[in-house]
């Protein structure tokens, strides 16, 4: 269904539908496809298994999400849209200047491709472990077949193509997760009547923590990071925004930013509760619990006590989870480097862009391959974790560009903001070092937070005042209104 989608799509597709959809997109359709777009692989199978560990802990960062995702729709989007941007990191060369702009772009990329990465590694080690280990196929064709169907159903139609793929992605994950708890509440002879109940008694099911700021489940620290987690990677992730930016206009768009906000909480909330249940039934079955949280769905859901529907169901959501945000990820990162780093858009001729963005997506998808590859020789951590994590790295510097310019009207020296880019994250790490060797404080996902305040802190050395006020220039004035 994701190739004919993306075949449809594609026809009398131009480098204006691959980029930005030609901005017609309906946006109840986008609020809708943006729950399948948020929800990755990783949610599909990490979050139910994180939930042995750290309870429903992660629901304080999504309840941080709504928050930023309402700051997202009243501050960004109406500023994209008045600059009829078809790259968001557009901004940062007109409000800082060429290094700043590309600097946004590579730190996008960067973040993107790991990323990625990491959420499509979780699904090849799944197929690997059910499908592929027993066949004898090695991991490194598993991707390469995975990725080569991932590039042809997303290879024509760009971001029209995932909108429309993301809604079927959508309905068939909220689906599969929703059988999925009934099938199990069933085995363990659990009617709708008597489920709420058991979940709710579960030592699991714990949602807030309030006891202890040192650790990483902490509220306070979950929630705020939330928000600007939620600012980062949503609103200043070409990805994600270059849906929102499909719709017809700002009000649209802000619609569809703010409902599949709050839709996504409990969307999560299901997948939480599914983790309960599956604890819950891996005790009663006596399976024996697995070594990575990850494995936990897989494991169940395969295992011979289990209806056969059960297994369908999970191999049908994790591949709707999984291609589609590896396609995404591939049209995001082909624009980024087609219009940001390349320009090919402002220099060359039509047919040109054509030709530089079909080949920018074929490198990007062999690049995502190798990347995917190293990943799973080296992983040994829960995949949500170390999503956050390396976004905590790589999306620090791009939410202290944008703050800083929104913030303030000071100018900054161009050349050295690539410096400051760089040198932020090897702060931030030396930070969680030592605040963790010196007094024992455990750096959850505020990291980003700590990197975003250093990146500031780069900027605010390297500026100077601005001398004075172009008419066009960007300013933390008016930008709530449009």
């Amino acid at each position: 269904m994701l190739l004919a989608i993306g075949r449809l799509a594609a026809r009398g597709s131009s480098n204006s539908t691959f980029f930005t959809g030609d901005r017609r997109a309906p946006w109840p359709v986008v609020a809708v496809a943006m729950i399948g777009a948020a929800i990755s692989g990783v949610t599909f199978i990490s979050v139910p298994g994180m939930v042995a560990a750290k309870g429903y802990a992660y629901l304080q960062m999504v309840l941080g999400f709504i928050v930023g995702f309402v700051v997202i729709a009243v501050v960004l989007v109406p500023m994209f849209y008045r600059r009829g941007l078809v790259s968001i990191y557009g901004y940062l060369g007109e409000r800082f200047g060429s290094g700043s702009y590309r600097a946004g772009a590579w730190l996008f990329i960067v973040a993107k491709m790991t990323g990625a990465a990491v959420r499509f590694f979780v699904v090849c080690g799944v197929v690997q472990l059910l499908v592929c280990d027993p066949l004898g196929i090695p991991f490194e064709l598993n991707v390469a077949a995975t990725l080569l169907l991932v590039w042809l159903y997303s290879a024509g139609g760009g971001v029209k193509s995932l909108i429309w793929t993301d809604f079927l992605k959508s309905l068939c994950l909220v689906g599969s997760v929703g059988l999925c708890i009934w099938f199990v509440a069933s085995g363990l002879g659990l009617g709708l009547t008597e489920l709420p109940g058991v979940v709710a008694s579960h030592t699991t099911a714990r949602i807030f923590y309030f006891d202890n700021p040192m650790e990483a489940t902490y509220f306070w620290k979950q929630f705020v990071a939330g928000i600007f987690m939620a600012i980062a990677t949503n609103g200043l992730d070409q990805d994600m925004m270059q849906r929102h930016l499909a719709c017809t206009d700002s009000i649209a768009s802000r619609k569809n930013m703010i409902v599949s906000g709050v839709m996504q909480f409990f969307v999560i909330g299901l997948f939480l509760v599914l983790g309960t249940l599956l604890i819950i039934y891996s005790e009663a079955a006596s399976i024996p619990a697995p070594e990575r949280p990850d494995d936990l769905f897989g494991i169940v859901a395969s295992h011979p006590s289990m209806p056969v529907a059960v297994g369908v169901l999970f191999v049908v959501g994790l591949v709707a989870a999984a291609y589609s945000a590896a396609g995404s990820a591939l049209t995001s990162l082909t624009t980024s480097m087609t219009v940001d780093i390349l320009r090919a858009p402002e220099t060359k001729p039509t047919d040109t862009v054509t030709a530089i963005r079909r080949t920018v997506h074929v490198a990007m998808t062999i690049m995502m391959a190798l990347v995917i590859i190293i990943f799973y020789h080296f992983s040994d951590d829960d995949a949500i974790s170390a999503v956050y994590t390396l976004a905590s790295y790589t999306y620090g510097p791009i939410l202290g560009l944008f703050a800083f310019g929104l913030a303030t009207r000071r100018r900054v020296r161009d050349r050295f903001v690539p410096v400051v880019c760089v040198l932020a994250p090897v702060l931030s790490w030396v930070v969680q070092w030592a605040l963790r060797e010196y007094t024992g404080y455990a750096t959850g996902f505020e990291l980003l937070l700590i990197n975003a305040v250093l990146t500031m802190t780069g900027l605010a050395a390297a500026s100077y005042p601005a001398r004075q006020e172009a008419p066009e220039s960007p300013s933390a004035i008016n930008l709530t209104t449009d």
